[in-house]
């Protein structure tokens, strides 16, 4: 009998452990207060807008759209690539896939100039499976180019072009279903990666990471940058030449990290989720809205960093806030289920 209660108090305290560390660990019992030193300007009725990609030099950004109830997905959903022009007040927002034959559903996306031309990848997530889908812009639309496919794909989230052949992508999960899959949502176990196509194959370079999610490259220093929104990090990697990647450390960001955009300056602008539990309700539709968050990081070398909050919301004007890109004195801001985006204006 002794036995049995002695097991029964090591199972009892076990569980109290893994609950205690997945409330503290989600953000649980943080305290979302409004501030933005700014105004919204305008609501874009583009749906669940997840990632966006600005061009500096050409005054647009690329939306990625999936108009979806849950998340992850509970059937087929549609979706679209958008131009949103910067130039004027009207932001005028263009379908650039209408006429694209397959099943889209887009997730992260990645954009890179060479001369004039752009060319855009996006994550598509249908209910044939994973694929990356490529795309060059010509004016308001995009040529289809080919589908990328791959077992390395477990569960694509988001990519990073290096140049027009090569480029990285996360994969969110280790485990797509069973106890693996719950113990990385609410254990945090470390197991999703970053994997890397050389215009020819597909490897790992990158693991042991807890759900693996934005991306970003900064080519001045040869940086890449990690989301892990279920350790609360943005992790920090050096690109070596044939494509591997070198740990350097892990910027504690204090949100559920997203999507990560770079600026002009190098500053890193990264889309949030204060609360993760609260973001699981409600992308299940068990809450009406998630608290949004963006930050801005400014690095400068390993162990020189500042970690700046520039937009919290408790979700009732933007509910699941996803990325934050600054083009000027504006933030355009994504999100995950939303039937809008909105366009922030920062004070000088």
């Amino acid at each position: 009998m002794k036995v049995i209660k002695r097991i029964s108090l090591v199972i009892l305290v076990a569980i109290i452990t893994f609950v205690a560390h997945t409330l503290i660990s989600t953000g649980y019992f943080r305290t979302v207060e409004n501030y933005f030193e700014g105004n919204v300007i305008k609501k874009i009725p583009v749906p669940g807008a997840e990632d966006i990609m600005v061009s500096h030099i050409d005054s647009f950004a690329i939306i990625s759209s999936t108009n979806r109830e849950f998340y992850p997905p509970t059937k087929e959903e549609k979706g679209g690539l958008y131009s949103l022009d910067l130039r004027d007040q009207d932001f005028r927002v263009t379908h650039l896939t209408s006429s694209f034959q397959k099943p889209f559903a887009p997730h992260g996306i990645s954009m890179i100039k060479k001369d004039s031309t752009y060319k855009i990848m996006a994550i598509n997530h249908t209910d044939q499976g994973h694929s990356i889908e490529t795309f060059t812009k010509k004016g308001d639309h995009l040529v289809f180019e080919k589908t990328l496919t791959d077992p390395s794909m477990i569960s694509p989230n988001d990519l990073v072009l290096i140049d027009e052949n090569r480029f990285y992508f996360t994969n969110d999960h280790g485990y797509t279903e069973g106890i693996g899959k719950l113990l990385e949502e609410y254990g945090g176990l470390s197991v999703s990666n970053v994997v890397y196509y050389d215009g020819t194959t597909f490897r790992e370079v990158a693991d042991g990471i807890a759900y693996a999610n934005g991306i970003n490259f900064d080519p001045k220093r040869n940086l890449i940058f990690v989301a892990s929104p279920r350790g609360f990090l943005v992790k920090v990697y050096s690109k070596k030449n044939d494509g591997s990647l070198e740990f350097i450390e892990d910027i504690p960001c204090g949100t559920g990290v997203d999507n990560i955009d770079i600026d002009t300056n190098g500053d890193l602008w990264v889309g949030g989720h204060p609360n993760l539990l609260r973001f699981k309700a409600y992308a299940k539709g068990k809450k009406e809205t998630s608290p949004s968050e963006i930050i801005k990081i400014t690095y400068r070398s390993k162990d020189d960093f500042m970690v700046e909050k520039v937009y919290t919301e408790d979700g009732t004007t933007m509910s699941g806030s996803t990325i934050g890109v600054s083009y000027k004195d504006l933030i355009l801001t994504g999100n995950v289920m939303d039937d809008e985006f909105l366009i922030l204006k920062k004070k000088k």
